[in-house]
């Protein structure tokens, strides 16, 4: 079994399972320093932001940058793993198989399979859950398992209280990496399914939850599950109030909300003599004022591109160079390749979801409550106890 460890979220590059199970196998019986050599000498040549180097073709960079033993390494990676592996991203495997132990140096410095490794190569279930479990993932299913679905952005919260409370990561930057490279894994394995920009555990995955041992509840957690379980039901009516509003009142709630977003000059327009313009406003870049036309959709059938052609025809109307469709359902494929068309006005698209995320982040039309949690500060206590024993 693993060496215990007081912290989880041990990996910041962590990789999916396949890539792994492929590098055991082919790292097993070759030197560790040839694989640190390799991985070494593709970091020298990584590039620059503005010099960008293109690691697309393993087959075609691999021998025009690498030689002897460190090439014929990278050749295996790749056509072993039936060309899974880029070589350029093994990094994360490197350090994954090393934390763990799951292969380890002979006398010789040649990595051998260990017994954890081979359990691991053999989908072990017990193994798998010890590094599920290590690696914070058994958390993050938990986490999708209290909510019909999450975005990213809906789980960082949590995700990083998590890992500020057991792990040695706390950055914006890395909450955000590591949360997703954990979402990968979990797609690798089929044990969530992503609908968008949305993830969702699967059947598979609560089985993979319902064989680890339950843990002692935390009521935080209870408490946050039932205040997101709740807000997601009260977008789901504010949803549902925009699609029967009447027509007008829905535009003077898009007019509320751009003065909400600190646009200047709103007006609403009226029903006739608009050529499809809705709402009017003035928004400030740098120092530089420019006028925005928004047109708004009720209905709940997805926006067409004649919808935007019609738009971005009556910009120069309103002496506008930008424009804005909302709508309380989606846009149809044509209608969003057409929005950043080349040479053309761009047309921003706001489709439901974020309509409703904007609502709330401006408090129009809903109301928030503060609650407040007393809890004891440890923390303070130990400092306390480590004053006196100074004194």
């Amino acid at each position: 079994m693993l060496t215990p460890s007081p912290y989880r979220v041990r990996s910041p590059l962590f990789p999916d399972y396949t890539t792994v199970r492929h590098l055991l196998r082919i790292w097993n019986g070759e030197p560790r320093e040839n694989v640190l050599r390799m991985i070494t000498k593709i970091s020298d040549q990584t590039g620059t932001p503005q010099d960008p180097v293109d690691w697309s073709e393993p087959d075609k960079w691999i021998n025009e940058r690498l030689k002897g033993p460190l090439a014929e390494l990278a050749m295996r990676m790749w056509r072993e793993s039936d060309h899974y592996v880029n070589p350029r991203h093994s990094y994360g495997t490197y350090l994954f198989v090393n934390t763990f132990e799951l292969l380890a140096t002979d006398p010789g410095g040649v990595y051998r399979l260990t017994e954890n490794g081979r359990l691991f190569l053999d989908g072990d279930p017990a193994i798998t859950r010890e590094l599920d479990e290590q690696e914070g993932v058994l958390h993050l299913l938990s986490l999708l398992a209290a909510r019909p679905s999450a975005k990213r952005g809906d789980l960082l919260g949590e995700w990083g209280e998590y890992l500020h409370k057991y792990s040695k990561f706390g950055t914006e930057s890395t909450i955000k990496d590591t949360l997703r490279r954990r979402l990968v894994n979990l797609l690798e394995r089929g044990l969530v399914d992503r609908d968008g920009m949305a993830y969702a555990i699967n059947e598979a995955g609560k089985k993979h939850m319902g064989a680890v041992r339950p843990k002692e509840k935390d009521p935080k957690q209870d408490i946050t599950r039932a205040i997101q379980h709740f807000n997601a039901d009260q977008r789901e009516r504010l949803k549902e109030t925009l699609a029967h509003m009447d027509p007008k009142k829905f535009e003077e709630l898009v007019g509320a909300l751009l003065d909400a977003m600190d646009y200047q000059d709103v007006v609403v327009t009226k029903v006739s003599g608009d050529m499809g313009i809705d709402v009017v406003g003035k928004a400030q870049f740098g120092i530089t004022t420019v006028t925005e036309v928004v047109q708004v959709k009720r209905k709940k059938d997805k926006v067409r591109r004649p919808i935007l052609d019609q738009l971005r025809g009556s910009l120069p109307y309103y002496n506008a160079i930008r424009g804005t469709i909302i709508t309380v359902s989606d846009f149809t494929k044509d209608c969003v390749e057409a929005a950043l068309f080349p040479n053309a006005a761009p047309i921003t698209l706001i489709n439901g979801d974020e309509l409703i995320r904007m609502l709330v982040e401006h408090g129009i039309g809903v109301k928030k409550t503060q609650l407040e949690l007393e809890e004891v500060d440890e923390t303070y206590f130990v400092t306390l106890q480590e004053r006196e024993g100074e004194l």
